[in-house]
Formats: structure tokens, sequence, C-alpha cells
């Protein structure tokens, strides 16, 4: 792909560009040509308005997008001359039309890959190495233009996942045994690990289910079936034990301190009402508190705790020294 010039564009650009190469040649030459300090500050300013204008020039100029395609292995190689523009840098410009126009691939779609293995073709045989597929989709131009060879990785990975591998895309081999006539680490519909450098192999999902189907271990025949009637029981079988339900249940919660009026309310919701709902259940729910007060406790507090503890009738209470 290329950015050219427009050729009217392009005057407006080298007419910048002399003046530009002018006064930086005058202020090269300013002492041999003997000018003034006002005359030296007259030119550097015409410098730097003339390098500003060749700085707005250049996008304008190279507005022209060349882009070479071919439709089919067999067709010409003809271009196409798009027009870009926008306030992004030239590169950034060029990026997003070809994105948009779908003439730089982001992302190959696994069914799509196949499609381009099926119809060009792109197989060797029976399969294709993933080394000689990065290399065929950055030479021939009548193939998707991918972004770089990580679009086509991730394509290979996903296609080789699928679980409708043997009619949507293909199987993935390790490696290829040409004594043995068979693919080493042959898999489909399963993860794999693909990277640029791989020297694995895509492989046509029928030869693949051929290979799968033929190296699949017979499942031994198990014994007949057995047929009995209603109420049957087959002589010296003991019964089957009833089997013995759970009938207690404890339980040990740690509560905020500073909410455990919501705590304690959850804990009553959600888990007591479910017990004490069982018909004959016997629930017994005790709170037990234990506070470290690295200051020790006033003489209020003691009567305060002691006195409400007394009131609520707990079992036992009292303060301790260390």
């Amino acid at each position: 792909m290329f950015l050219a010039a427009d050729k009217v564009r392009l005057q407006d650009l080298e007419e910048a560009l002399r003046k530009y190469l002018a006064w930086a040649s005058i202020l090269t030459e300013k002492e041999s040509l003997n000018l003034s300090p006002f005359q030296s500050k007259q030119a550097e300013t015409q410098k730097q308005a003339a390098d500003g204008a060749v700085t707005a020039r250049l996008p304008e100029a190279y507005q022209w997008l060349l882009v070479p395609e071919q439709a089919n292995p067999q067709a010409p190689v003809q271009w196409q001359a798009t027009r870009i523009s926008g306030s992004d840098a030239l590169a950034v410009r060029a990026s997003k039309k070809l994105r948009s126009d779908e003439l730089l691939i982001t992302a190959l779609g696994s069914t799509i890959l196949r499609k381009h293995l099926d119809d060009v073709p792109l197989w060797r045989g029976d399969h294709v190495p993933v080394r000689q597929l990065v290399d065929d989709f950055a030479r021939y131009l009548y193939l998707p233009r991918l972004a770089n060879s990580e679009v086509l990785t991730c394509a290979i990975h996903d296609g080789a996942g699928l679980l409708t591998w043997t009619s949507d895309t293909f199987a993935y081999a390790e490696s290829y045994d040409e004594a043995a006539k068979r693919y080493r680490g042959l898999r489909a519909g399963q993860t794999v690990t693909i990277t640029t450098d791989s020297t694995g192999l895509l492989v046509k999902p029928d030869i693949a289910r051929r290979q799968m189907e033929a190296e699949v271990k017979p499942v031994p025949p198990g014994p007949g079936p057995i047929t009995t009637k209603p109420g049957d029981k087959k002589p010296g079988t003991p019964p089957p034990a009833p089997e013995e339900k759970l009938k207690r249940f404890h339980g040990t919660a740690n509560l905020d301190p500073t909410r455990a009026g919501r705590d304690a309310s959850r804990i009553a919701d959600e888990v007591l009402a479910h017990l004490v709902s069982q018909p004959g259940s016997e629930v017994t729910v005790t709170i037990e508190i234990e506070a470290k007060l690295p200051q020790g406790a006033s003489d209020q507090l003691v009567r305060t705790v002691t006195e409400n503890s007394r009131t609520l009738k707990f079992t036992s209470h009292g303060f301790e020294k260390e």
C-alpha cells in the first residue's frame, strides 16, 4: 500500500519547500551576506513561516491511498485509488480508511479461512503447514490483507476449537508421519496453542475424521441386560439399607460488633426460621461475647454491662483481669 501526492497539491507543497530552503540558506550565510540583527530576525521569522506552511501542506498533498488488488490467482493486479481525509496523522488516516473499506483485516473468521483454503485452494494435498499459510497471506494479493500474522493464528486457534469443525473449519496436527501415513497429535474441537512459527499442520476435516474413527478403540461387549418383572427380587439379595437422615445441625458465626443487630436478624430469618419450622425440632441458640479492653474497663462500664447482663438473664457474665 502506498500514499501518493495529488498533482495540484504537490505544486503548492514544492513552492513552500523552496521558500523554506531559501530562507534557511540565507540564515546559513548571514555572516557573508552581512545581515543586520533586524534582517537576521526577519529571515528567521520567514523561515519559521515557511516551515509551518510545509507542515500544513504535506497532509494536503499526500491524500491518495493506492492499494493493489487481485480478485483471484488468475486475475490481473489492479490499483485502487482512494482519497483520504481527516485531521489525524497520515498513517492513522490511511489505517482507518483501510479498515473501514475492509482492505486491512484485523480479525479473520475461522470459517472464512476455511473458505479460502478450499476455494484457492491453499491446501497442499490433505493438509497445509501453518508456516506456509503465514507466508501465503503475506505474499498473495488475492488473499485478505491481514494487519499482522497474529490475525491468522487467532483464526486457526478458533477454527481448531470449533465444535462444528467437520463442516465449517479444519483439524490440527503436530506433524505427519510419512512412514505410518498418519498424523501425530491430531486434534479437533478442542483448544490448541498456535504461534506464527508453529510447525503444526491444518488438516482437511474428512481426512482427520477418517483417522480418528479408525483409531477409536472398540468398546468390549458387556453382559446382556437383565430383565425382571415388577416385584421380582433376586434370590439371596439383601434388601437395601434404609437411608439415614441427617438429624442434627450446628453452626457458629462471627458478627460485626457494630452491626450485630442486623447480622443476628439475618441469621434468624435465613437459618433459624427454617429449623424452627420443622415438626418436633428443638433449637437452642447461644450468644457468646468476648471483649478485650486494652485500656481497662471504667467503673461506669462495669456497672452498666453487669446490670444489663443480669436483666437480660445471661447464664454467665463478668469482667476479668488478664
